[in-house]
């Protein structure tokens, strides 16, 4: 025999004690488990309250005056007759003669007076050498290219409604079987950028800086 009388015992020993420990555990009941406290809710009861009457409000008797007042003027004003033909305000006399008043008290005042008329006779000196824009001279070498069109017509239109705005327009045929309206031609390239912006301002039209050659 493989194992002897003494190792069987101590087997059988082994397993009795390993018995009598677990057995009791499993056959008794789990701890019961803590419950957790649940949530109380308490409802009290209303309060009771008392209910008072109130009295209805009453009008101040100072609206009662006011409106009375308000319609007595309203009543007023209506029965004032209106004129179909009011005066007008003659501001124009009124602020004149008070400035010339003022100018005679004060010299200070005169002074300020001769300084805006001077000032106002410089702008418009300059107003009209820009409006008339720089001269045109027939040996210039810079012209204001305006545009290039394939009908003739179309460059014809244009170059009469730049003529009639005062500019000195002219056509030229090119090789590519287009016609090109020119403002110029100008013996500088300055003259012909302060006439490209004149053209832009008066005529609303966007020019090109170009050399032109007889």
């Amino acid at each position: 025999m493989k194992y002897g009388k003494t190792e069987r015992i101590s087997g059988i020993v082994i397993l009795l004690a390993l018995l009598a420990i677990f057995v009791p555990w499993l056959m008794s009941d789990p701890a019961p488990r803590e419950e957790r406290p649940q949530p109380t809710f308490v409802i009290e009861r209303p309060v009771e309250a008392t209910q008072q009457d109130v009295p209805a409000p009453e009008m101040p008797s100072s609206i009662n005056t006011s409106s009375s007042e308000g319609r007595s003027v309203d009543s007023a004003v209506n029965s004032v007759p209106i004129d179909a033909n009011p005066r007008q305000p003659q501001t124009g006399q009124a602020s004149s003669s008070n400035a010339q008043s003022a100018g005679a008290d004060d010299p200070i005042a005169e002074l300020m007076a001769e300084n805006n008329r001077n000032n106002a006779s410089t702008s418009s000196s300059s107003t009209s050498s820009n409006a008339a824009g720089p001269t045109s001279s027939s040996q210039g070498e810079w012209a204001v290219q305006v545009g290039s069109f394939g009908d003739a017509g179309n460059a014809k239109r244009l170059s009469d409604q730049l003529t009639q705005a005062g500019f000195s327009a002219y056509l030229r045929e090119r090789d590519n079987n287009l016609t090109s309206v020119y403002v110029g031609p100008y013996a500088t390239s300055e003259d012909g950028e302060s006439a490209m912006a004149i053209i832009k301002q008066r005529a609303n039209v966007q020019g090109l800086l170009v050399r032109v050659r007889n």
